[in-house]
C-alpha cells in the first residue's frame, strides 16, 4: 500500500508474536512495547536529514554528520501511545512531546478529544504521532487533524497493528502523512478491534480492563 511502512526486522517480529499471546503478563508486554518501538523507532527515523558540524576528536578535527533543523517532537495519542513514547525517548532524548488525549466512543467508534498540549512551533519540526493500533483510523485521524490545526505539516505515523479498514481511510484521509507499522493484520471485528491483533493495548500494558 502506498505510504505505508512494514517494518519486517526479525526482532520486531519477534517481539510481537511474544505481544500477541494471551497468557502474556502485563509486565513482559509492557517491556517488549518499550523494546519494540526502539526498533520502529529506528526506522521511522531513518529517512532524516543531516548536516555537518566540525568537532575534536582525540586525533584531530574533522567535519561530522548530525541532525539539521529543530528537535523532533513525538505526539502521543493517549493513552496507548505512552507506551511506544517511552521507547521513542530512550532514543531520542531531547525530542519535544505533545499529548493528545482521545478516546474511542463504544456505541459510535468515533474518537473523543479530551486534552491536548503540544510545542508552539509545530510546523517547524517533524511531528511523529505514535498509537499503537490502527483500527478505524478514528483516532489517528482526528489527532493528525488537531495537529494540523496546530501548525503541524511534516508528519509521520507510527503505530504496532494496523487493520486495512484503518490503513484505507487515514490514507484517504492525510495521504501526505506516511504510515509505519509492525504488521497489517487481517481485518476488524464487528467491535472495531484488530484480529487477530493483541486485544486492547492500554489494558493489557497498564492492565486495566
Amino acid at each position: 500500500m502506498k505510504g505505508v511502512t512494514v517494518v519486517s526486522h526479525p526482532l520486531v517480529q519477534h517481539k510481537l508474536t511474544i505481544m500477541r499471546k494471551k497468557e502474556t503478563s502485563t509486565a513482559s508486554f509492557r517491556r517488549l512495547l518499550r523494546e519494540i518501538s526502539l526498533l520502529l523507532g529506528y526506522e521511522v527515523t531513518r529517512e532524516l536529514e543531516l548536516t555537518t558540524t566540525t568537532i575534536e576528536t582525540p586525533l584531530q578535527t574533522m567535519e561530522a554528520p548530525t541532525l539539521e533543523g529543530k528537535k523532533l517532537v513525538f505526539a502521543s495519542v493517549l493513552r496507548a501511545g505512552n507506551g511506544l513514547l517511552e521507547g521513542l525517548l530512550d532514543l531520542v532524548p531531547a525530542a519535544r512531546v505533545a499529548h493528545v488525549g482521545l478516546y474511542r466512543d463504544h456505541d459510535t467508534l468515533e474518537a473523543v478529544e479530551y486534552f491536548f498540549k503540544a510545542p508552539s512551533d509545530l510546523g517547524d519540526r517533524l511531528v511523529i504521532v505514535v498509537d499503537p493500533m490502527l483500527a478505524t483510523a478514528n483516532s489517528a485521524i482526528a489527532a493528525i487533524d488537531k495537529l494540523k490545526e496546530r501548525g503541524a505539516t511534516n508528519m509521520r505515523f507510527l503505530c504496532l497493528l494496523a487493520a486495512p479498514e484503518g490503513l484505507e481511510r487515514f490514507t484517504a484521509a492525510h495521504p501526505d502523512v506516511p504510515v509505519f507499522t509492525a504488521s497489517i493484520d487481517e481485518k476488524l471485528n464487528e467491535k472495531g478491534y484488530i484480529v487477530p491483533g493483541l486485544g486492547d493495548a492500554g489494558d493489557r500494558m497498564y492492565g486495566t480492563k
